[in-house]
């Protein structure tokens, strides 16, 4: 049963380790439920019986809405800022580093940090109704945290257009033109379907090619800790400006 707090739920059969998440406000996660999806995530990478991953989250409508508003508006100097924006970072590092291939599952409308995961993990379905938006520059911040990894599927120049159009929404047939999903379906059904047999072909495969797969997907991110951390400092700095201040003072009312 959905929690009022939110969960991160983790299970594991026959070679699928599927972490859910789940959030009453659109998905959203709040700084316990990122650090929980980080522990999952790291946690699941370790097992041996888990040979893929399954990102995923709860319900049938936005699969992530960002980073939790509430947390948000609360920051007071930048030491918690940067805590707050390495939230997402963590997880991204996680999916990262743990050593198997992580599938996204996209059923609905990803926002902010939503896009990053959307990009982060090594596979991702999606349904029709599955589109992105990189709303930072609204409230007076940016996607510095998540760019790296949106920039990596989708590119700069498509970077760039989501991250400066922080109106709009990007259809999921824009995302998997962009290389951001791989597949779009027109319904959950459909996805699932498919998701399931792409999921059983990878458990067969050898595990020891799995890892090797993972280390060159991933090649050239090493530097992804530092630069991260960096880059959550950066948040956590503009979030405090009087610019952002007011604005988020409109969001709240």
């Amino acid at each position: 049963m959905p929690s009022e707090n939110g969960h991160v739920i983790k299970s594991t059969a026959d070679g699928l380790c599927t972490i859910e998440f789940y959030h009453p406000a659109h998905n959203s996660l709040p700084g316990n439920l990122l650090e929980s999806l980080r522990s999952a995530i790291i946690e699941a990478g370790n097992n041996e019986a888990a040979k893929v991953i399954l990102l995923k989250s709860a319900g049938d409508r936005t699969f992530c809405a960002g980073a939790s508003f509430n947390e948000l508006i609360s920051i007071q100097d930048e030491e918690t800022g940067k805590a707050f924006f390495s939230g997402f970072a963590n997880v991204i590092n996680a999916i990262r580093t743990c050593g198997k291939i992580v599938i996204g599952r996209i059923q609905g409308k990803a926002v902010g940090g939503g896009v990053g995961l959307a990009s982060a993990v090594d596979y991702c379905f999606a349904t029709k109704y599955a589109s992105v938006k990189l709303s930072e520059l609204n409230i007076g911040i940016g996607p510095f945290v998540i760019g790296p990894a949106v920039s990596r599927k989708v590119g700069l120049s498509a970077f760039s257009q989501m991250s400066l159009d922080a109106q709009s929404f990007y259809s999921a047939e824009w995302a998997r033109e962009k290389g951001m999903y791989t597949h779009v379906y027109d319904s959950v059904e459909l996805m699932d379907d498919a998701l399931s047999d792409f999921a059983k072909t990878l458990i067969d495969y050898n595990p020891e090619a799995m890892a090797e797969m993972k280390k060159m997907l991933w090649q050239g991110t090493e530097s992804w800790d530092n630069l991260l951390a960096e880059r959550a400092s950066i948040s956590g700095r503009l979030v405090l400006s009087e610019f952002t201040k007011r604005t988020l003072e409109r969001f709240n009312k």
